[in-house]
């Protein structure tokens, strides 16, 4: 199981990641998109890295928003896979 970052670990890797917020030991973002079939697309990105990481976010789609969360719930909050597949949705267009 992957360790748990301490706070101050969490605080510095979020400072790299633009868009992405720390509430509740969650790791989130929402991005917006023309419409439904291009926030269906991105979400179409997501699997192939969420699947080689073995690291998969919560996603929540309404329309044309996409809400990702990543957390690691057997370790009850943050670890470095959560950062690890931010920082590869953060390239995805």
């Amino acid at each position: 199981m992957a360790q748990l970052l301490t706070e101050v670990e969490i605080q510095e890797q979020a400072k790299i990641l633009s868009d992405w917020t720390v509430k509740d030991s969650k790791l989130q973002i929402t991005r917006t998109f023309k419409d439904f079939i291009e926030a269906i697309e991105f979400v179409n990105k997501l699997v192939e890295p969420a699947e080689s990481a073995g690291h998969h976010p919560d996603i929540e789609i309404s329309y044309n928003k996409v809400k990702i969360t990543l957390t690691t719930y057997d370790a009850g909050g943050l670890t470095q896979p959560d950062f690890d597949v931010a920082h590869v949705i953060s390239h995805i267009n």
